[in-house]
């Protein structure tokens, strides 16, 4: 059965605090650009974090049928980002996330906050 692009947006998110991912957000893109319906934005500490909340969020969508387009950033993690089409993950170091300002760029977007 295929998964709605919120489901997987959750389920990312969900699959990201089974490894300490935090301050875990869903910004909901649909009616702001076609880019995708969801960006997924999660912090982990440091390069061996992000890459093992990566590895999860691509390891559990993968057994639920959901395969990435696209994966970016896994050797330096920093930022690593998981491109499903409609939904896409970005998980960030504190302060590359604090650079890109995802959720400035896209302040218009209402966000869901996953604790």
């Amino acid at each position: 059965m295929k998964q709605t692009p919120l489901a997987i947006a959750r389920t990312a998110g969900k699959l990201a605090l089974s490894k300490k991912g935090y301050d875990i957000k869903i910004l909901k893109l649909r009616n702001l650009t076609s880019i995708c319906d969801y960006f997924v934005i999660i912090s982990g500490d440091v390069d061996i974090h992000v890459k093992a909340i990566a590895d999860a969020v691509d390891r559990g969508l993968m057994e639920k049928g959901v395969k990435p387009w696209h994966r970016e950033g896994i050797k330096g993690g920093k930022w690593v980002l998981l491109d499903y089409v409609d939904v896409v993950v970005h998980i960030f170091q504190k302060k590359a996330r604090e650079f890109y300002a995802l959720e400035k760029l896209w302040g218009d977007a209402p966000v869901e906050t996953m604790k």
